[in-house]
């Protein structure tokens, strides 16, 4: 009798475990890195939710701006530009990111003539940042 209550337990424990891997997967691809992640819309948009429920959604906000940004015409590059660094890079910026005082300077003195690679360090500092702090938390989250 005690075996079977063992045996149930366990049997539990693994419908659980497959249940969490589950949910980790999207697509047929395992969410296990942050590229992946970010390239699935419902893996993005689950750790969209996670960001926000700890108040840090501005590093995937800007992360996903320099997105749409790269691909922009060249003739909206500037106002995107000038948008992105009052948005997520000026010391009084609404979504301030994170970014070591170099990397601000460098934008700033880029913004006059701004083009596609302009956010490219500052993304993967991003990026980085992501990858190693909020996507490890997201992965040992519920969401």
């Amino acid at each position: 009798m005690i075996q079977y209550f063992r045996a149930k337990g366990m049997r539990v424990k693994l419908i659980h475990l497959a249940e969490t891997h589950k949910q980790k997967v999207q697509d047929g691809k395992v969410l296990q890195d942050l590229e992946t992640l970010l390239s699935n819309k419902s893996g993005l948009q689950a750790f969209r939710v996670f960001l926000r429920s700890e108040f840090s959604e501005e590093n995937l906000e800007f992360w996903m701006a320099c997105e749409d940004y790269r691909v922009s015409p060249s003739n909206m590059q500037r106002s995107k530009a000038t948008s992105i660094y009052r948005q997520f890079i000026s010391s009084d910026a609404p979504l301030e990111v994170n970014l070591d005082a170099e990397t601000r300077e460098a934008l700033l003195s880029v913004m006059d003539s701004p083009c596609a690679d302009t956010f490219n360090k500052a993304q993967q500092r991003i990026y980085s940042l992501m990858a190693v702090d909020s996507f490890p938390r997201f992965l040992r989250s519920h969401h």
